[in-house]
């Protein structure tokens, strides 16, 4: 695909005053460089069902609080600090433009962007301000960016005509825990990306065509699961046709192997626990010990780990005294365990 760049992007909206209804509703008219990576099949929330779902405005069966909220509201809340260390650090002018904006050659592609930046020779390129936390800062080792936010910056820089995208990130409580990347526009990867989301809008959305699930198979369980509703005991057993066959043996197989390399992993860990015993019997009630060996030293550790918990006795005494507090604290969630029976044709 040839990309024309001919062109200046549309305001959808100003967002200014807009309620978080009434904004989301505006991006459901589109799609936003944060569903990019989740039609290219690299979210690591949602899956590209889960993306119709949300612009088709078809709620989940099971109501539940995003087990991210408050990463999302904490990002959301230190976007202007972010920006703010970012001028501070790279001597850039950086602002806001409180609009929704639309790709006037592809009108389904929409972006609300963070802040917009003003280089020396002015020119403008985008910023996206992210935050994240310590033990997460590997994703964006070796001057990368994490791939959901590359796809993010990429529809970004299309919609709006822009050929850089900076990404700011700050991953602890001062300046110096902060990384800068950039991102220039790559007009082969940003067709691609183009070609995609259009397959998207027009087969599924404007068809109304339920896309495949391609995600990773913890994703696609939990869409599953939130769309279809909680599991009904008392059906009677489906009967499912030949196609599903392959599945099933598959399943089969792979069960079998992972048994086989549960028993050896189960034989080695009796093993290891042979082998330490005669160090824990040396130490006692000692949590450390040292080691000096020919070639190297060791450190070893023996601690204690403890749990709070109310085993089932007590818990069952819990719910017949004290029913009222039993109510309150004690929450019953569903999962259900997939399993396959052999028998008889």
């Amino acid at each position: 695909m040839s990309l024309n760049l001919n062109y200046q992007p549309e305001v959808l909206v100003s967002t200014e005053g807009l309620t978080e209804e009434e904004w989301l509703n505006y991006r459901r008219k589109g799609i936003g460089g944060s569903d990019a990576a989740a039609i290219m099949g690299q979210s690591p929330f949602c899956t590209k069902r889960d993306l119709y779902y949300d612009k088709l405005g078809i709620k989940s069966v099971l109501e539940e609080e995003e087990s991210n909220w408050v990463a999302k509201e904490v990002g959301h809340r230190l976007e202007d600090l972010v920006a703010q260390i970012f001028s501070a650090k790279t001597g850039l002018t950086v602002f806001p433009i409180r609009k929704m904006f639309r790709h006037p050659l592809y009108p389904f592609m929409v972006a609300d962007v963070d802040f917009f930046i003003e280089f020396p020779d002015g020119t403008f390129g985008i910023l996206e301000c992210k935050t994240t936390n310590y033990h997460c800062q590997d994703k964006w080792a070796n001057n990368s960016v994490p791939v959901n936010y590359e796809y993010q910056g990429r529809h970004y820089m299309s919609v709006v005509n822009l050929n850089v995208v900076y990404f700011a990130c700050l991953y602890g409580n001062n300046e110096d825990e902060f990384i800068i990347r950039r991102m220039d526009r790559d007009l082969d990867s940003e067709a691609d990306l183009i070609a995609e989301e259009e397959n998207f809008w027009m087969e599924n959305i404007l068809k109304r065509t339920e896309p495949p699930y391609i995600e990773k198979p913890d994703l696609v369980l939990e869409s599953i699961r939130k769309f279809c509703g909680p599991a009904e005991p008392d059906n009677d057993a489906i009967k499912l046709g030949s196609s599903y066959l392959s599945f099933v043996e598959r399943y089969l197989e792979l069960k079998d192997k992972k048994s086989e390399i549960d028993a050896e992993a189960k034989r080695l860990e009796t093993e290891m626990k042979t082998a330490y015993c005669k160090v824990v019997e040396a130490m006692g009630v000692n949590c450390k010990a040292h080691l000096q060996g020919t070639a190297e030293s060791y450190i070893i550790s023996y601690n204690p780990v403890y749990r709070t918990g109310i085993d089932k006795k007590n818990l069952e005494r819990l719910k017949l005294h004290h029913p009222d507090i039993y109510d309150d604290y004690v929450t019953v969630s569903e999962s259900r365990r997939f399993s396959v029976k052999r028998g008889a044709a």
